[in-house]
């Protein structure tokens, strides 16, 4: 199931797409909140989107929105989870926050909820006063239902999606404050979208593709079985100190091929297109402001 959260002519709506239809099952008050109602409802809520759905309106006509326009809390994030690309930041002199070139223990960190925009908002890089903005194609996990102390043998059992995430960056912040919260966290500097596929519908999360351009030109391609920690592992190594929610957005880190990875770094500008899609999860482009 491909959930969404979108703005028609009337006001913003949530619901499921449908071949080539949106099928309104939220709208209104409250619509911007609907997806997070789903998820916290479980299976039973789901059936409810199904059975309830409303109208229906071409995917044309409908501007998709994050899936989770106001997430409940920031987004969880994890940093250099690909081998290649953890050597490449590790050599680029812009990581300040570690000593080992590949992590020990996965690297946790968060972005702001008012980072967070939709498939084809425009990223604000002019916020950036260094212009040093990066880009960062990444799977996003989306918990499902609460847990604390999760067994790997469990993890998997309490998702409830995925999501493609671009965790845009000002590589000069994060360097500048010696952590990355906030060089990552500046408004609409975390697009997302355009869905959130269920789980239901990927029968191995390891076989997905990645693939990330800008401007037309390929910079990112991997797997996720390329992930230095696994999904089961961040989902043990994170609930085993803290709650995890519904609703809870983990973006799994991204490979290499990032802008700071060349000599000199490729930094994006006003007008770059920036165009992430991972198999199944649809495509998610955004334009540098």
């Amino acid at each position: 199931m491909r959930i969404i959260s979108f703005e028609t002519a009337t006001g913003p709506a949530a619901g499921f797409i449908d071949g080539q239809e949106a099928v309104i099952c939220a709208e209104g008050a409250g619509a911007l909140g609907a997806v997070l109602g789903l998820i916290e409802g479980g299976a039973d809520a789901r059936a409810d989107w199904v059975s309830k759905g409303g109208r229906r309106l071409p995917l044309a006509d409908v501007r998709l929105l994050a899936p989770i326009p106001e997430p409940r809390r920031d987004v969880f994030c994890i940093g250099k989870n690909y081998y290649a690309h953890a050597a490449e930041f590790y050599s680029s002199g812009f990581d300040s926050s570690a000593k080992e070139e590949v992590p020990s223990h996965p690297v946790v960190f968060t972005k702001a909820t008012t980072s967070v925009c939709g498939p084809g908002d425009v990223v604000r890089g002019s916020l950036d006063p260094t212009a040093s903005v990066d880009y960062e194609g990444e799977l996003g996990v989306i918990i499902g239902t609460r847990c604390f102390g999760v067994s790997k043998a469990d993890a998997m059992d309490h998702v409830f999606g995925y999501v493609i995430i671009n965790d845009v960056t000002s590589r000069e912040l994060q360097k500048q404050h010696n952590q990355w919260v906030i060089g990552k966290g500046i408004d609409s500097f975390c697009p997302m979208g355009p869905w959130i596929l269920t789980a239901d519908e990927v029968s191995d999360v390891t076989a997905l593709e990645l693939v990330t351009e800008i401007n037309g030109e390929e910079r990112q391609r991997a797997r996720l079985s390329d992930l230095i920690f696994d999904i089961p592992t961040l989902i043990e190594t994170m609930s085993r100190t803290m709650t995890l929610l519904p609703g809870d957005i983990i973006a799994t880190g991204t490979p290499v091929g990032v802008g700071i990875g060349f000599k000199p770094p490729r930094y994006l500008e006003k007008g770059d297109q920036m165009r992430v899609r991972i198999t199944g999860l649809g495509v998610l482009e955004n334009t540098i402001g």
